[in-house]
């Protein structure tokens, strides 16, 4: 019996449009809205739901999520992975807005091997505004490059090294850059192609006439908070394998991070996808 037929996947994605916490001025947990979750065994969910309001803070005209995985009928294709999260016709207290704004995490396991090629085909943002003054976004869905040669690793791989290392420059490089995020940033630089884990974004620059200050892809907008695009992280976990190669290749993207720091206060990501499948043996 050949290796194709012996191997086993097993599938996970999750899928969620809202949720966190809220602390200003009323203290509420934001449980997730239109949560989808992919079973072991793959198939297909799905959740819609139509116009949704907290309170006079967050709110959208609808939005639906997504989740899928299925053996790629192809010949010497392997197992593939759908995670997708969309919202359309979102208002944050009057000051972050946006006609549509689509996540999505496409992923292949091989055949041979365990270390995924993976995707954001379809991820964007439309009509992204601040204030009512248009967002232009440099955005780039390729940012991972492609699959690493054999089972090399996504966060060692020397393109995304140095695609990486730009971004964290250009942030570090911002006019009145925070205090707590030059620390982050300084930290996460040091550490970068030595660690498993990569956290970086889609989103390489953010630039309009909107109030506030850029950093990359985190805008800071006094008397609101930080809006943070396309947070995009990358790790490898159990490398409990024969070739040693790492078995879970951990993806994770949020269209839209809050951090909201005046009148409101709270953490709010919006638009949050997950995968991570795995081949035994």
């Amino acid at each position: 019996m050949s290796e194709t037929i012996e191997r086993t996947h097993h599938y996970h994605a999750d899928a969620t449009i809202l949720s966190g916490h809220l602390h200003l001025p009323l203290a509420q947990e934001i449980k997730p809205q239109t949560h989808a979750l992919l079973p072991r065994h793959g198939g297909y969910f799905s959740e819609h739901v139509g116009e949704y309001r907290l309170e006079g803070v967050i709110s959208f005209k609808s939005a639906y999520t997504q989740v899928a995985g299925n053996r790629d009928p192809k010949p010497g294709h392997g197992w593939a992975t759908l995670s997708t999260t969309v919202v359309e016709g979102l208002n944050v207290l009057e000051v972050v807005t946006a006609d549509r704004v689509v996540g999505q995490i496409i992923t292949e396991h091989p055949l041979e091997g365990y270390v995924p090629r993976i995707s954001f085909l379809g991820t964007r943002f439309e009509n992204l505004r601040i204030a009512g003054h248009p967002v232009d976004l440099e955005i780039d869905p390729n940012m991972l490059g492609a699959k690493p040669d054999g089972d090399g690793q996504y966060t060692r791989d020397p393109g995304l090294i140095g695609r990486v290392g730009s971004q964290y420059s250009r942030i570090l490089g911002s006019d009145g850059l925070h205090d707590d995020l030059r620390d982050n940033y300084n930290r996460l630089s040091s550490t970068l192609g030595s660690a498993e884990a990569v956290e970086c974004s889609l989103v390489n620059r953010a630039s309009g006439s909107y109030p506030g200050i850029s950093f990359g892809h985190i805008v800071y907008v006094p008397d609101f908070g930080r809006i943070i695009l396309g947070r995009l992280k990358i790790n490898h976990d159990d490398h409990n394998t024969p070739t040693g190669a790492p078995r879970i290749t951990n993806v994770h993207l949020t269209m839209v991070d809050l951090e909201l720091g005046c009148a409101v206060k709270g953490n709010v990501p919006i638009g949050s996808g997950s995968s991570n499948g795995s081949n035994d043996p």
